[in-house]
């Protein structure tokens, strides 16, 4: 097989990703026609439907490469030797430089899964399901070693429900960047999750906790 071509096609599905991320995220999913998003990437009705199948499997297709590439991230965090406190602080920079990398697809992931049906939703919602996965992990770890106070769903929900939003406003190209933001925030989602015991440790010693229970 030509290996030119190869190179070709995937170029164009590229394009064609890029092109329906920004239309779906500034229209919506249902508020894109297939001929526009055709019209914006350069590509023919015919061959349009060649690489993507159909408009959901184009939606689908977005949003399980963001998913699965955050859960790429996430597994590598999770299964690294840092203390639970920096493993936060990672999975948050990892979430915000999607952020701030691909905020049009970020975009579509948080305002339109909700338009796939069957399989596909089910499959997508297994990888998010996945992905929230490794917050809880973390966060018991830090209830093992005592120096979180909770691992429960209420606590892994507010803590993935402060990182999502921020595609709605932050903008690394105003103000904080993606490091500065990650440690702030993840300063303020644990500071209520962290014992008695690690905060007065942290407090008293002016040390990272992380360092602290190392």
């Amino acid at each position: 097989m030509d290996s030119s071509g190869d190179s070709s096609r995937e170029s164009t599905r590229e394009r064609i990703l890029r092109k329906a991320a920004e239309l779906f995220a500034e229209r919506g999913f249902h508020g894109t026609s297939v001929a526009r998003i055709g019209e914006a990437a350069e590509v023919q009705r015919g061959a349009l439907y060649y690489h993507i199948g159909s408009k959901e499997n184009l939606l689908y297709d977005l949003s399980k490469r963001h998913v699965e590439e955050a859960l790429v991230r996430g597994r590598a965090v999770v299964a690294s030797d840092l203390p639970p406190v920096e493993k936060m602080r990672r999975l948050a920079f990892e979430h915000l430089s999607a952020v701030a990398a691909r905020r049009a697809e970020v975009t579509v992931v948080m305002r339109e899964m909700h338009a796939l049906t069957g399989d596909r939703a089910e499959r997508l919602r297994a990888l998010r399901d996945e992905h929230q996965s490794l917050f809880k992990t973390v966060l018991q770890e830090g209830v093992d070693l005592g120096v979180f106070r909770e691992a429960d769903s209420v606590s892994v929900l507010g803590i993935l429900g402060a990182l999502n939003w921020t595609y709605v406003w932050f903008d690394p190209a105003r103000g904080l960047g993606v490091e500065a933001l990650a440690e702030r925030l993840t300063d303020m989602i644990l500071h209520g999750q962290l014992t008695a015991e690690a905060a007065s440790t942290e407090i008293d010693s002016g040390k990272p906790v992380e360092r602290v229970i190392a």
